[in-house]
Formats: C-alpha cells, sequence, structure tokens
C-alpha cells in the first residue's frame, strides 16, 4: 500500500507560481509512474503531467513551458508558473505500480485577481 498527502495548493493572482508536493509512504519502491492530475468544477479529471520510471516526462499543451514535474526520493513535485484563470482546479497526484493506482487527497489551486 502507499499512502500520498498532498500540499502546497492556495489562491494565488494571475501570474503567479505555486509548487504542489506530494509525500509518499508505504511500498513505494513499486512506484514506476508519476503524474499530476486536474479537476475543474464541472469538468473531467485531466492529465496535466507525467513521467515513468524509464519513460519520457509528458505535459498537457496547456500547460507546456509553464508547469514542471519532478521528484525527489518520495516526493512528487509540481511546479506552477504563469497561473492563469484557467489553471483552477482541485490538483491530484496519481502514482502507480505494475498492479494500481494510487491517488491522493487532492488540493485546491484557485487562481483569482
Amino acid at each position: 500500500q502507499v499512502q500520498l498527502v498532498e500540499s502546497g495548493g492556495g489562491l494565488v493572482q494571475p501570474g503567479g507560481s505555486l509548487r504542489l508536493t506530494c509525500k509518499a509512504s508505504g511500498s513505494i519502491f513499486s512506484i514506476n509512474s508519476w503524474a499530476w492530475y486536474r479537476q475543474a468544477p464541472g469538468k473531467q479529471r485531466d492529465l496535466v503531467a507525467s513521467m515513468t520510471r524509464f519513460g519520457p516526462t509528458t505535459y498537457a499543451d496547456s500547460v507546456k513551458g509553464r508547469f514542471s514535474i519532478s521528484r525527489e526520493n518520495a516526493e512528487l513535485f509540481l511546479q506552477m508558473t504563469s497561473l492563469n484563470l484557467e489553471d483552477t482546479a482541485v490538483y491530484y497526484c496519481n502514482l502507480g505500480t505494475s498492479r494500481t493506482y494510487y491517488w491522493g487527497q487532492g488540493t485546491q489551486v484557485t487562481v483569482s485577481s
């Protein structure tokens, strides 16, 4: 089992930056994929960025050049810059093994002036 705790969300003005953190504990040795998703009100949950143990890092077109996914030890990060109103959503981390996926509880990011 893997437990995930997210942090770093909040209220930010357009053009601002935030860094989200997802701290994993438990059987983290089995993790081979890491990703961030987001879900805006009334919309489906969409992939924002992802990385695998041996594969490329990918980004949604809407965040390319502004967001950066990274990881260090048991923590996954999402550095977000040049935030705009359309980035407002609940952000979820998602870690996967060969058998299942684990989700964080979500952290709210609100971009507003």
